[in-house]
C-alpha cells in the first residue's frame, strides 16, 4: 500500500478536522519551519461560552518585521495554563462529561511547561492522538532538511524523503498548490472533505463546528472519536 502522508502547521489544540487528517495517514508533518503568523492558529483556538465564541491564546514572544519561524517563536507568559484552565471551568463545568475527563484536561496544561508554542502545540496534538486513539506517526519538517524555495517544492520533498506515494490536504489547498510537482514524482493529491460532522450535544446555543476538540470532549467524553470521520 501506498505510504499516506499530511502536511500542516501546528496549531493549540486545534478543532476535529485537524485530528481527521492527522487519523486519515500514516505520517502527519508538522510544519514547524514556517514562518510565524500573527493572529492565526498557532497560537490560539476558540471557545464555546454564554457570551458567545472566545479566543484562548497563548501569549509569544514576536520579533517585528523580522522572519521569524514557528519552532522558534518562544511563550512569554509561563502563567497562560493557569489562565486557560480557568476559562475552561468557567465555561465547561455543566458539559456532560466535565468530570469524566477534566483530570484529564488538567494534567494537559500542568504538563505544558514547554518554552515555545511548537513544542506546546506538538505536546496537546499528541497527547489528545492518545485520547482518541490515532497512532498516526507524528514527525516535524525541521527534520527533514528542506533546501526547495518554491512552496509547493517544499511539500514535495517532503513527501519523497519520507517515502511518500499519497498527500493529503484540505480542499483551500487547490487555491495554490501546483499538482505538477507532485505528478513528476508520482505522488497522488488528495483533497480532505471537512463537510458533514456529525453534531452533538453542545452547551450555548446554535451548534458551531470550528471549535477546539476540547469542546467534543468535555461534551462527550471516551466517545469523541465517534464523531470524527475518519476515526470511529
Amino acid at each position: 500500500m501506498s505510504k499516506k502522508i499530511a502536511i500542516s502547521q501546528s496549531n493549540y489544540i486545534p478543532w476535529k478536522g485537524y485530528f481527521d487528517t492527522i487519523a486519515l495517514v500514516d505520517e502527519f508533518v508538522i510544519y514547524d519551519d514556517m514562518q510565524y503568523t500573527k493572529r492565526d492558529w498557532r497560537n490560539r483556538n476558540k471557545i464555546k461560552t454564554a457570551n458567545g465564541l472566545k479566543w484562548l491564546t497563548v501569549p509569544v514572544e514576536v520579533k517585528g518585521k523580522y522572519f521569524q519561524k514557528i519552532k522558534d517563536t518562544k511563550i512569554s507568559d509561563k502563567k497562560w495554563g493557569e489562565k486557560h484552565l480557568n476559562m475552561l471551568k468557567q465555561n465547561y463545568s455543566k458539559s456532560k462529561c466535565y468530570n469524566e475527563v477534566f483530570d484529564f484536561v488538567e494534567n494537559l496544561y500542568l504538563t505544558a511547561t514547554h518554552d515555545t508554542i511548537s513544542e506546546v502545540n506538538f505536546h496537546f496534538i499528541s497527547e489528545l492522538c492518545n485520547f482518541l486513539s490515532i497512532c498516526t506517526k507524528i514527525s516535524f519538517s525541521s527534520s527533514y532538511g528542506i533546501t526547495k524555495e518554491d512552496k509547493t517544492a517544499r511539500l514535495v520533498d517532503i513527501c519523497v524523503q519520507a517515502n511518500a506515494g499519497e498527500y493529503y490536504t484540505g480542499v483551500a489547498a487547490k487555491n495554490y498548490i501546483n499538482e505538477g510537482f507532485f505528478n513528476e514524482e508520482n505522488i497522488k493529491v488528495n483533497y480532505t472533505d471537512y463537510n458533514g460532522y456529525k453534531e452533538y450535544d453542545q452547551l450555548y446555543g446554535d451548534f458551531e463546528h470550528y471549535v477546539t476538540i476540547l469542546d467534543l470532549i468535555f461534551n462527550k467524553g471516551d466517545k469523541a472519536a465517534s464523531f470524527l470521520k475518519y476515526q470511529s
